[in-house]
C-alpha cells in the first residue's frame, strides 16, 4: 500500500521474543528510559499542545506497587525506548502530568502522529482484552499475567488455562455498480452520516463469504467480483477491520436485518454536494470510499468533502 491505514505500520518492535525473559523484563522495568502509557475509562492520556502528542509517564513516578509487572503491559521498543500499558481504575480522571488529558482516541487520533496513533491503539486494545479476562473461561478462577502481559493464566493449578490477546475479525466493503456505491447507516450516528457496509465474521466462514452475507443480509444487495484492499487495527475494542471492494449483481435495496436504519446508492456527484456526510478520515471506511471516489480522476475526496467524526466531541 503506498499509505497505511491509521492504527497500522510497523510503529514499533513488539520484542515478542523477549516477553518470557525474566531477566530482561526486570531490566527494562528498571530502566529510567522506560515509560508507561496510562489508559483510564478506555481513553488515553495526550498533551494539551498543537498538536497533541502521546504523554508518558516516568515509571518512577508510579506507585512502587505497580511496577513488578503484574500491573503493567509490555507494548514493545518504541524508539530507543521500553514502552509500557496499564490501566487506571477511578471514578474521576486521574492528574498525572500537566498541560495532560485523557480522551477517546478516536478524536485524538487524527491529530497524534501515525506512529502515536498505531502505539496508543495498542495499548488501549491491550487494557481492553486485560479487563474483561480477568476470570479464567474455563473454570472461572482468578487469572495472573504472565510474559509481559500478554499471557493471562488461571491461577487454580487444576486447571491452568492460559489466555491470549484475541482480535474480532470483521469485514467491511465499498460495494459499487460501476457509477453508484452502496452506503448505509446506523440509527446511532449524527444525522447525514453514511458508511460502507461492515459486519462482523462467523465461526465457519471465510472472508469473502462473510462479505457477500453481510452485505446481503443488510442491503438485499447481491454482489461478485470481492477483492481484498487493506486493514485497519480498529482497538474499539479488539477488532481487525478487514477491508474489501465488491461488484453489485442487483441494485435493489431490501433492509433484511435492523443492523442498518437506511441503505442507499450514491454517485460521486451526490458525495460532491454534500449528501450523505462521509464517514470519519480515521476509519477504513473513508479510505475505500476515498479510492473508489478518486478513480474517476476528477477530482480527490479530501480536497472536496470535510469528513465526521465518529463521537460528538465533550
Amino acid at each position: 500500500m503506498e499509505k497505511r491505514n491509521i492504527f497500522a505500520g510497523p510503529y514499533l518492535d513488539r520484542v515478542a521474543h523477549l516477553r518470557k525473559d525474566p531477566t530482561w523484563f526486570a531490566d527494562a522495568l528498571a530502566d529510567a528510559r522506560s515509560r508507561a502509557l496510562p489508559v483510564w475509562n478506555s481513553r488515553n492520556l495526550i498533551t494539551e499542545t498543537d498538536p497533541p502528542r502521546a504523554a508518558y509517564v516516568d515509571l518512577s513516578q508510579m506507585p512502587e506497587s505497580m511496577r513488578d509487572g503484574t500491573d503493567l503491559i509490555l507494548l514493545g521498543r518504541f524508539g530507543d525506548i521500553d514502552v509500557f500499558t496499564y490501566e487506571l481504575e477511578s471514578l474521576e480522571a486521574p492528574q498525572l502530568l500537566p498541560q495532560t488529558r485523557f480522551e477517546d482516541l478516536r478524536m485524538a487520533a487524527p491529530l497524534l502522529s501515525a506512529d502515536e496513533a498505531g502505539l496508543l491503539g495498542y495499548a488501549r486494545a491491550m487494557v481492553a482484552w486485560r479487563h474483561r479476562h480477568r476470570y479464567c473461561g474455563t473454570c472461572g478462577a482468578p487469572t495472573l499475567t504472565t510474559r509481559g502481559g500478554h499471557v493471562l493464566v488461571c491461577t487454580n493449578l487444576a486447571c491452568r488455562h492460559e489466555q491470549f490477546p484475541r482480535l474480532d475479525p470483521a469485514i467491511i466493503v465499498l460495494v459499487s455498480d460501476g457509477e453508484r456505491a452502496l452506503l448505509g447507516r446506523q440509527a446511532s450516528w449524527p444525522v447525514g452520516r453514511y458508511s460502507t457496509i461492515a459486519g462482523f465474521v462467523e465461526p465457519g466462514e471465510s472472508l469473502e463469504d462473510a462479505v457477500a452475507r453481510e452485505v446481503y443480509e443488510e442491503t438485499g444487495i447481491e454482489v461478485d467480483e470481492i477483492e481484498y484492499h487493506s486493514s485497519q487495527p480498529w482497538p474499539f475494542p479488539s477488532s481487525l477491520m478487514l477491508g474489501f471492494t465488491a461488484h453489485a449483481l442487483t441494485t435493489e435495496i431490501h433492509m433484511r436485518d435492523e443492523e442498518l436504519e437506511d441503505a442507499q446508492w450514491f454517485t460521486r456527484a451526490d458525495i460532491a454536494s454534500g449528501h450523505p456526510i462521509v464517514p470519519p478520515s480515521v476509519s477504513i471506511s473513508f479510505r475505500l470510499l476515498e479510492d473508489w471516489y478518486d478513480a474517476d480522476g476528477e477530482a480527490k475526496l479530501r480536497d472536496i468533502r470535510a469528513t465526521s467524526a465518529w463521537v460528538t466531541p465533550r
